[in-house]
């Protein structure tokens, strides 16, 4: 049987429904699931282990039978934990059916079949009862239901029913109580990736400037939470506004509501200025005592900075404010945290919500459709001063007052930046009806609605008739083995089975400034490609040798792309500098660069240079929208082969393809964009002796009628080795 899934085009952006196999999204569900990375996290088990330890020896002192529940068992790692500290029997609850399967082994393998069962159910369908899932309440609750928000996996619903249905009155629980902190700061770097900025221009005729319509000025913003690794964000890119404030806590030991509800905190701002942004983490208590405890905070709110744990399945939160507000030091307010079951969202008020009614309990929703076109990211990159003067130098030395410029884009500003250098003729390609809505808006807020002619259109059904007038990354996906004494290769098997399935041969966009890594190689250019001339009909291969010039444990390949705009301007959309100019050469640092499905326009056309680098401590492969243009030539080939008689195409540019080796270090990236990273099976490891540089070999291969690239890696000096990676882009 087949089913139908959601992917996104390659070529356009947009979500179209494929036919897959039946078990597709099983497989893509394990393959990028974080368990590998939980089970990595040392300090997470050992304060789970100690709080269940404690848990079981207060039951059995009181004369008890320690009866465990178990809810979102995943591996059965907690469920093992508790018998083995002395729980009678475990009930552990698994709705994601692989999981539960390779829970049953796992269990088996380890031993504890007699005292623990997997139950393959949502928990809010276990029974209670002789003819039950469960013969009677259990006394002891466990459970790791919780992501960067805390609530947004369902916690809240799932203990609310357990304490109705599945465990007993004031039973314990693991963890005990969990606790929400928030700081309220000013950081323009972060407001910019939720609201657009005034963008200046320098011309001809002077400065110009673009304003954003007053909807979106007044736009709350997107609902979601922004989770990131916050102790990668520079302390000079904030300014603190408030101390660390407890927002609210949860006692887990105790009936939990799932209800909206609002808590506030009066605070005295520490200095004066415009709050913008709340950061916001948590900690989690395993014992009633508070004595073992585990805390997601940053660096500078952390009681131990230099022994912090890192992890990715839970970072740190970023909420915008619906609106700016000034903010006077000393001048008392409240910050109110807000909350339904699944979200968390905040608002600034003069006074306590019980002295104001006017406090909506409603999410914060986008009207302005800006939010729904653009991520964050992509707010930062179109709000990077930078970025827009070097677009602008670019532009200048292509266009013409007589050009006629056609911009491919689904929400891109590079239209309207070709028509304050004076061109006469723009045209802009919006494919979806929110870009389309979008871009009327800011034309219309800049006064030039009839100066840049839309097209509705997805580019490859255009005709000439439509051009007149108008840290430590690698871990998610590495081997757990053995997990705190207990055997867990059967999960490893697992998701090496589905990554096999399809996960290893695509790829996965992370920001990899979030992930510090240096080099192992200098950059190798692998493909190239004018922009002025056609796209060739036939595959394009390239293959060749690299040198490791540092020891280290490489485990993928990253890709990215810098555009030659002109011989004189680049703009990356990946590596900004190399963390160590000894192995890689110091080369022109490039500013960050629009994503590419944000597209250029023909008559300047922006050329991107892919780079792809072999990496350590990183892990997944990913393919980001960054490097749809190469899956976009087929496009341009036919749209070019049309000819659109007496028009004279203008363009230029390269692409160029690029290796390097990097590892756990300083690299600078480009903190607008992601980047693609290869996961190497088996892991590359040249930190033993070679008696020299060690070499790797690749091939690559570029297929312009689909867009996909493949790339196959060995070690050079083994030619019969196994495959290091062999992917499909």
């Amino acid at each position: 049987m087949k089913i139908f899934c959601s992917r996104a085009n390659p070529t356009t952006g947009s979500v179209e429904w494929l036919e897959e196999d039946e078990h597709y999204d099983y497989h893509q569900e394990i393959a990028r699931s974080s368990y590998a990375d939980m089970l990595h996290d040392k300090d997470r088990n050992i304060k789970y282990y100690q709080g269940i330890r404690a848990a079981v020896s207060r039951v059995k002192d009181r004369g008890q039978k320690a009866l465990v529940l178990d809810i979102g068992t995943g591996t059965g790692l907690l469920s093992m934990m508790a018998v083995t500290a002395g729980a009678d029997f475990c009930y552990a609850i698994e709705v994601f059916k692989p999981m539960a399967d390779a829970a049953v082994k796992i269990v088996e393998k380890n031993g504890f079949s007699d005292k623990i069962l997997v139950i393959n159910k949502h928990s809010t369908e276990v029974t209670v009862g002789p003819e039950g899932d469960m013969p009677c309440r259990a006394n002891i609750l466990v459970t790791e239901l919780f992501d960067t928000e805390l609530i947004g996996e369902g916690a809240l619903p799932s203990y609310e029913h357990a304490h109705r249905h599945l465990v007993e009155e004031n039973c314990e629980a693991v963890p005990h109580r969990a606790t929400i902190y928030a700081q309220l700061v000013e950081s323009r770097r972060m407001w910019s990736w939720n609201k657009l900025f005034p963008i200046h221009l320098q011309t001809s005729l002077g400065e110009q400037v673009i304003v954003p319509p007053v909807d979106l000025e007044n736009c709350p913003g997107a609902p979601s939470v922004c989770d990131i690794q916050l102790n990668q964000v520079s302390p000079a890119d904030f300014t603190v506004l408030s101390d660390v404030l407890p927002m609210f806590s949860i006692d887990f030991s105790k009936q939990v509501s799932s209800s909206a509800a609002c808590h506030s905190r009066q605070f005295e701002p520490l200095t004066s200025g415009r709050a913008q942004v709340v950061l916001s983490w948590w900690d989690i208590e395993m014992d009633p005592e508070g004595k073992i405890r585990c805390t997601t905070a940053p660096f500078w709110a952390h009681s131990d900075p230099e022994e912090m744990q890192w992890r990715d399945h839970w970072m740190q939160c970023v909420y915008f404010l619906p609106q700016e507000e000034p903010v006077v030091q000393g001048s008392a307010l409240c910050l109110v945290a807000h909350h339904d079951d699944y979200c968390v969202w905040y608002s600034l008020q003069r006074t306590s919500p019980e002295k104001n009614e006017r406090v909506h309990q409603m999410r914060p929703v986008c009207d302005c459709q800006a939010h729904l076109l653009w991520n964050r990211p992509r707010f930062g990159e179109i709000n990077d001063q930078d970025r827009t003067d070097r677009y602008i130098q670019a532009l200048s030395t292509v266009l013409k007052p007589d050009s006629v410029c056609l911009c491919v884009s689904d929400g891109s500003l590079l239209s309207v930046l070709a028509h304050h250098l004076g061109v006469e003729q723009v045209f802009t390609v919006e494919s979806s009806a929110a870009s389309h809505k979008l871009l009327r808006k800011i034309f219309k807020a800049n006064h030039l609605e009839d100066k840049i002619n839309i097209i509705e259109k997805r580019p490859e059904l255009l005709t000439s008739e439509d051009l007149k007038s108008r840290k430590d990354l690698w871990r998610i996906r590495s081997p757990c083995g053995d997990c705190e004494g207990f055997d867990v290769h059967i999960m490893d098997d697992m998701i090496k089975r589905a990554l096999d399935f399809r996960e290893s041969r695509e790829a996965e966009p992370h920001p990899l400034w979030e992930y510090p890594c240096r080099s192992l190689s200098e950059p190798r250019q692998i493909l190239a490609f004018d922009f002025r001339q056609l796209v060739p009909p036939r595959p394009l291969c390239a293959e060749g040798t690299m040198e490791l010039r540092r020891p280290g444990r490489s485990h993928a390949a990253v890709l990215w792309m810098e555009y030659h705009l002109t011989p004189e301007c680049t703009l990356s959309t990946g590596l900004l500098e190399p963390a160590d100019p000894e192995v890689v050469p110091a080369r022109r640092a490039p500013v960050c660069v629009q994503t590419l499905r944000a597209g250029a326009a023909w008559g300047g056309l922006p050329a991107p240079v892919l780079r792809v680098c072999l990496t350590s401590s990183l892990g997944q492969m990913m393919t980001p929208w960054d490097i749809w243009p190469l899956r976009s030539f087929s496009l341009l080939r036919a749209a070019w082969a049309g000819g659109w008689p007496g028009r004279r195409l203008r363009c230029q540019g390269a692409l160029t393809v690029f290796l390097l080796f990097i590892l756990q270090g300083g690299c600078c990236w480009n903190p607008h964009c992601k980047q693609a990273v290869y996961f190497f099976s088996p892991v590359l490891d040249p930190r033993a002796p070679l008696g020299g540089p060690q070499m790797v070999s690749y091939v690559v291969e570029f297929h312009p009628g689909t867009g996909d690239i493949t790339m196959e890696f060995r070690l050079a000096d083994t030619p019969d080795s196994p495959l290091l990676g062999n992917k499909v882009a």
